[in-house]
């Protein structure tokens, strides 16, 4: 597997790539950086991700429509899918290991971030899932039958602060891990840190890999492998 990380410049010629070119077009030039060496996880986080980032600052800029950002999301989400099933994880997550769900905060339709991060944990070691699109209450049932280690939200939609600790709170009561970890992120808690401590979360990071590091410094700290609820 790669070692290299995407070069910045590499990066910011690629942004702009997923309004001009399809889907199949954009993972044969993905899949040429894999070929170079480039890891997996630095094309999610160093070249996928931030050609997000990019499409948002084009339609924040109205240098687009809608369409064309939503299109450019949609063959970015499709690039990582095949990548990922392209090159699966050396590591698999085991009996009694870190576990971790990751979900969008009900209501909010960008998946990218979501699926990229459960991605990332994955290719780690750790026993993950993900969600598309839930309901409150489909989250909170889900929390509820299983053990988690770590919930992960993404949040780029404007929400609440009211709304967003009263979910977390939820989460904590129903959790099978009595002292489960919290974090969120995505474009609304990076715009906004201080948001964190406000709603109640443990944590944040301003992508995947730094999330990543995160999580698994909290969880070693508290022991939290050892306290799985069968």
């Amino acid at each position: 597997m790669g070692v290299l990380s995407v070069d910045p410049a590499d990066a910011a010629k690629f942004a702009s790539l997923p309004l001009e070119l399809e889907a199949d077009e954009l993972l044969d030039v993905v899949e040429a950086f894999i070929d170079r060496g480039v890891s997996v996880e630095s094309v999610f986080v160093d070249l996928l991700a931030a050609s997000a980032r990019r499409l948002g600052q084009h339609w924040e800029e109205d240098e687009c429509d809608f369409l064309d950002v939503t299109m450019g999301l949609w063959r970015l989400q499709e690039v990582m899918r095949q990548v990922a099933l392209r090159h699966p994880p050396l590591l698999q997550g085991g009996e009694g290991g870190r576990s971790a769900l990751f979900s969008p905060l009900p209501g909010d339709e960008h998946v990218l971030g979501t699926l990229m991060i459960e991605e990332v944990f994955a290719r780690a070691g750790w026993q993950t899932e993900a969600l598309i699109s839930p309901k409150r209450k489909e989250l909170l049932q889900i929390i509820a039958e299983k053990h988690y280690n770590l919930i992960g939200l993404t949040i780029s939609c404007d929400c609440p602060n009211a709304i967003l600790a009263d979910l977390i709170s939820a989460i904590r009561s129903v959790s099978r891990a009595p002292k489960v970890q919290v974090l969120i992120g995505g474009y609304m808690v990076n715009a906004n840190p201080g948001i964190v401590e406000a709603v109640g979360a443990d944590g944040t990071a301003v992508d995947a890999c730094s999330v990543l590091a995160l999580a698994e410094k909290l969880v070693m700290e508290s022991g939290r492998l050892h306290l799985p609820l069968l």
